[in-house]
């Protein structure tokens, strides 16, 4: 007898993706067309409500239960010194979010957005990446599944954030084995390092990558080895969504790192999903333009915990207003 692997499941869900509905979305986009204005005169924010169209199904789209989703992990490889901010910073960022003092808490309550906060086992960081495998298969699996809990509740568009001292490291090192090149291609200033600090940082990525070699060929096994909870959490949120026809917002670095490792593995894996900031990280916009992925935002905020795709949804749910709202004045 053989016994089905832990990602076996996610493999599989890989390769049987929901298409899109171009039916939606051409209706939209035929109703902004006759709507009185000039021809593609709003830019964007028609391609937005296409998009909202073509993956909610819905036409005229609509957007009445949005929902930030932050992941907040902790990483071995830490301990390296990879970060001006103490692992303790984490645990601190999510009781400030659960309190309401947080910068995403203001956003959401100007956007009217639902919040949640998802702390993944802060008290047992990772396994040190440069030494072995953050996660085995089981307990990565693990975590993508209670990724995808996180709309549970139910929602009708997911931005997906994470807090974790440390991540920006772990997200170069998976753009470094699914792009290729080195830590010093990859590695950015995070939360605040200066030149010593992204120089070790460059050294972390260079060991990692060394010591998992081949291994990382196969995305999810990249994801389990060099990645962390919050990014396999963030990865199995994507894949729920997709199954369920709900639109996806990428927070930023660590988000598209998470996302990128479905691109590997399937190139149309984020097909509903959009960018909704650039972080200042050099690397992110690299990142970004590999995976097809054009930001909504360009405001340099790097702050994470899910702050520039709770800005960007104000920006959907304005595109699904004017687009209903226009498609009413058209009939």
């Amino acid at each position: 007898m053989t016994s089905a692997l832990p990602f076996d499941d996610f493999r599989n869900l890989l390769a049987t993706l929901p298409p899109a509905d171009t039916a939606a979305e051409a209706r939209v986009r035929a109703l902004f067309a006759k709507a009185d204005k000039p021809i593609g005169s709003l830019g964007r924010i028609e391609d937005i409500a296409a998009w909202l169209a073509a993956w909610s199904g819905r036409a005229p789209p609509a957007v009445n239960r949005p929902l930030v989703a932050i992941f907040a992990g902790n990483h071995g490889v830490a301990r390296h010194g990879i970060s001006p901010r103490p692992v303790v910073a984490t645990a601190n960022a999510v009781e400030l979010c659960a309190a309401g003092g947080a910068a995403v808490n203001q956003i959401c309550i100007a956007n009217d957005l639902g919040l949640k906060v998802f702390d993944l086992a802060l008290h047992i960081p990772t396994a040190d990446i440069t030494e072995d495998a953050a996660l085995d298969e089981r307990g990565c699996a693990a975590t993508m599944a209670f990724g995808m809990e996180a709309i549970a509740g139910g929602t009708d568009l997911l931005c997906l954030g994470d807090l974790g001292v440390g991540n920006s490291t772990v997200a170069a090192t998976l753009f470094a084995g699914l792009f290729g090149g080195e830590g010093a291609d990859w590695v950015g200033s995070g939360s605040g390092a200066d030149a010593s600090m992204r120089a070790r940082k460059a050294q972390v990525v260079d060991a990692a990558l060394a010591f998992h070699g081949t291994s990382l060929r196969d995305p999810l096994e990249a994801l389990r080895r060099i990645g962390g909870r919050e990014f396999a959490a963030i990865a199995g949120a994507i894949l729920a969504a997709r199954m369920q026809k709900i639109p996806v917002l990428l927070d930023g670095l660590v988000a598209t790192a998470a996302a990128a490792t479905l691109h590997a593995a399937n190139p149309a894996a984020l097909d509903h999903c959009l960018l909704a900031s650039l972080s200042p990280e050099p690397a992110h916009a690299r990142a970004a333009e590999r995976l097809g992925l054009r930001p909504l935002l360009d405001l340099g905020v790097s702050h994470g915990e899910g702050a520039g795709a709770a800005l960007a949804a104000g920006l959907v749910k304005a595109a699904a207003l004017t687009s209903s709202g226009m498609a009413a004045a058209v009939h």
